[in-house]
């Protein structure tokens, strides 16, 4: 009875208190933590704090809302409520085990069997009693929606592509079994943050996979059976055509998650086993954000700015899908939108709506493209153009010239690199005497994950990375290397893992970015020679930080990692 002793020990209780909690277990079989608890003697915490000291076992807090389902069933339900144990959290193959009792061995001998058994190597954390019934109501919850919604689905017995006229009717009852498990999914993926849901049938199951700060996470498995209900009942959300699984499909639809409307983009594709479905989560805090939650700071914030205080010029956007390039255009946007202005838009597809702002969707099956959208958009007295994306000769042609006649114009381009665009609007048609005239920006960019605050690590780099850092770095503008202050004592920071971050080490995504800027000089030289590695060279000679040297600098500032950074650049 180390937990009375101690209390007694530190004046907590007298003899008496202590003599009577000791005859109440015996007399009982409780524990010594739940009858301290239940006699309100010692604060949870506190109690547990101080076990954790006498047993020697770290304590660990843990928000069971972030534990997914597939970490929870690695110990069954039974055995979790027996041996008051429960996973926390998975780092490669080493799963984090809570426990209220790890200093007993029968929970121990259950635990080495189950890692065994499951093939996986733990590590022991005690936890409080509130957290471990936390974890225990969140695997029930998780499992009994999923086999409820399974098993209302099954009595059904009804494939709907084989009947539609049955099928349509049962689909659209609010407690149907099928529209269930569907806002389960839905639920699960805002629930853990994850930008986009993968639907994918395989040879014997349905995976659904969660795409998470960029990286994607296999989050729930399903019977193969449900596939075509799940496709349909997303289809008839999205408006799409059910009976169409030959060709891919593109639509959107919003619900309301968690007393929060957010809206979900969808596209179907087929594949081997049956349509795949990928769903993007267009959520508008994460999508409408500021420069600065963009990861767009100092020099590079300041050159943007000014660009678009402009009476009119191109600002462009560049890098390749999924890099965030929509998400900084809506950020300029936002910045540009004023009661004074009107700001008129051409997308494909609206991801995010902006009050103020027009804006309006192609639809190139009825011939509605960027090209013709742009013609009447100017018939719309618009102070500041966004174009989706620059696709073809003709759209280019048209954004120039709305660029020259007095507008703001925003849009995007698939190039490598920032200086990438100079050339690849030569290659469109454009001819090199108006891009100086017309462009005032371009901003290539990549995404990349921020480092937990909560855990992250500060170390020595290597010796190879230590050089590497100060070869990219010496060549820095004056302003940056006065903001770094490099010395000789250089450190980096790498991920751990808690349970804030839920043992990802990672928290979250920002821009890793690049802004190239028109000068009088750079003009010039794409009037005599547009060659990308000259223009290169002459703009980092007027103070333009590479995306490599952007990274490297959010590396020594701790914001990532450069496992990170090297992941999103070329060359490290």
């Amino acid at each position: 009875m180390k937990l009375i002793q101690e209390l007694f020990g530190n004046g907590i209780i007298n003899e008496q208190k202590r003599d009577e909690l000791q005859k109440e277990i015996e007399k009982t079989g409780k524990t010594e933590e739940e009858l301290i608890l239940e006699k309100d003697i010692y604060p949870e915490n506190s109690l547990f704090e101080l076990k954790s000291k006498i047993f020697k076992f770290p304590i660990k807090k843990v928000e069971a809302k972030k534990v997914p389902l597939e970490v929870l069933e690695l110990i069954p339900e039974e055995a979790a409520t027996n041996y008051k144990m429960a996973p926390m959290g998975k780092r490669e193959n080493v799963v984090e085990i809570g426990m209220a009792y790890p200093e007993d061995s029968g929970a121990q001998n259950a635990l080495r069997f189950l890692a065994r058994q499951q093939n996986f190597t733990y590590e022991i954390f005690l936890i409080t009693f509130t957290d471990l019934n936390n974890l225990l109501k969140q695997h029930r919850t998780l499992k009994s929606e999923t086999k409820k919604a399974l098993g209302e689905l099954s009595k059904e017995k009804k494939d709907i592509l084989i009947d539609q006229a049955i099928s349509f009717s049962k689909i659209m009852v609010d407690d149907a079994p099928i529209i269930k498990m569907v806002l389960v999914i839905l639920r699960h993926a805002i629930e853990g943050n994850a930008s986009d849901i993968h639907i994918e049938p395989g040879r014997e199951k349905l995976n659904i996979r969660f795409r998470q700060d960029g990286i994607l996470h296999l989050s729930l498995f399903l019977p193969l059976s449900v596939h075509p209900s799940i496709v349909a009942r997303i289809k008839i959300l999205a408006g799409l055509k059910i009976d169409e699984n030959r060709l891919p499909q593109d639509g959107r639809f919003s619900t309301k998650i968690n007393n929060q409307d957010i809206d979900f983009r969808v596209s179907t594709f087929p594949a081997l086993f049956g349509e795949k479905v990928e769903i993007r989560v267009l959520d508008q805090k994460e999508g409408l954000k500021s420069f600065e939650q963009l990861g767009l700071h100092g020099r590079s914030s300041e050159i943007v700015l000014e660009a678009i205080k402009k009476p009119f010029g191109l600002i462009l956007s560049t890098g390749p899908t999924g890099s965030g390039k929509t998400t900084t255009q809506y950020a300029l946007l936002r910045a540009l939108n004023k009661d004074g202005v009107n700001i008129v838009t051409v997308e494909d597809p609206i991801e995010y709506s902006i009050f103020g702002v027009n804006q309006s969707q192609v639809m190139p099956d009825i011939g509605y493209t960027f090209a013709s959208g742009l013609r009447h958009i100017l018939r719309q007295d618009p102070n500041i153009i966004m174009v989706g994306e620059i696709r073809d000769e003709e759209t280019a042609g048209l954004v120039m010239n709305a660029a020259l006649t007095g507008h703001i114009v925003l849009s995007t381009l698939h190039t490598n690199s920032s200086v990438g665009v100079i050339p690849r609007l030569i290659d469109m048609g454009v001819r090199p005497f108006l891009i100086p005239s017309v462009l005032r920006v371009a901003i290539s960019q990549r995404l990349i994950r921020v480092l937990c605050e909560k855990c992250k690590i500060k170390a020595r780099p290597s010796e190879k990375v230590r050089s590497y850092i100060l070869e990219k770095t010496k060549n820095l503008p004056l302003s940056a290397k006065k903001e770094l202050k490099l010395d000789d004592q250089i450190f980096v920071y790498q991920a751990k893992g808690c349970e804030d971050c839920n043992f990802k080490g990672y928290s979250g995504r920002a821009g890793l970015f690049e802004v190239f800027y028109m000068t009088n000089e750079l003009a010039d030289l794409i009037l005599r020679s547009p060659v990308e590695s000259l223009i290169l060279k002459q703009a980092q000679k007027q103070g333009m930080l590479t995306m490599e040297q952007e990274g490297i600098l959010k590396v020594l500032k701790g914001e990532t990692s450069i496992e990170e950074i090297a992941g999103a650049v070329e060359g490290i």
